[in-house]
């Protein structure tokens, strides 16, 4: 069982990479998502974060500073854009409601592995 447990790093941090890896070939095409001007530079950014918060988690050196951070980026996600499609739909667009509620999700699950399973406490101890 304990070896069954221990996936769970592996299938938390793997789909960040591929998800950094998804915004760094299709910048140009999530760009017109991001709410705020500069929209490619900043889905090349968060694509970077996501990758190094996978490289962190996986050999879990930063991964304390790494998910508390992630937690927020994915929040920030939730909150600005993906609540305001489900506001705008009155909860029925299945698509926004559907990302909302999986950045919130995994922002909750970066801050518990943050607090319960990072090794390294280094700069937020």
């Amino acid at each position: 069982m304990k070896s069954l447990l221990g996936l769970g790093k592996y299938l938390f941090a793997i789909p960040f990479a591929i998800f950094g890896l998804f915004h760094l070939m299709g910048a140009k095409d999530m760009a017109g998502i991001v709410p705020i001007p500069g929209g490619e530079i900043w889905v090349y950014l968060t694509g970077i974060a996501h990758i190094a918060a996978a490289v962190a988690i996986l050999i879990g050196k930063m991964d304390k500073l790494a998910t508390a951070l992630l937690g927020l980026m994915l929040l920030i996600f939730a909150l600005s854009i993906h609540l305001p499609g489900v506001i705008e739909s009155g909860g029925e667009n299945q698509m926004a409601m559907g990302g909302f509620l999986k950045d919130t999700m995994l922002a909750g699950a970066s801050w518990l592995y943050s607090l319960h399973i990072a090794k390294d406490p280094a700069v937020i101890g």
